[in-house]
């Protein structure tokens, strides 16, 4: 059973969360001969201060 954990800064639409899980689902079906019913995606939206690069945290301008 596939889980793909999913962590972004900011926010996602609905849509774009629905698209995402399909393209997944779809290659894991395709590539990795795991059954679409198998697979779980979970998605962690975090707030852009919650996340940091190169020692800055992406809120900051």
């Amino acid at each position: 059973m596939p889980y793909v954990n999913i962590r972004i800064a900011g926010n996602l639409s609905r849509e774009q969360k629905a698209r995402i899980a399909a393209e997944i689902t779809d290659t894991l079906e395709r590539i990795a001969l795991k059954p679409a019913s198998y697979t779980y995606i979970a998605f962690d939206e975090l707030p852009d201060e919650n996340w940091a690069i190169a020692g800055k945290l992406l809120d900051e301008d």
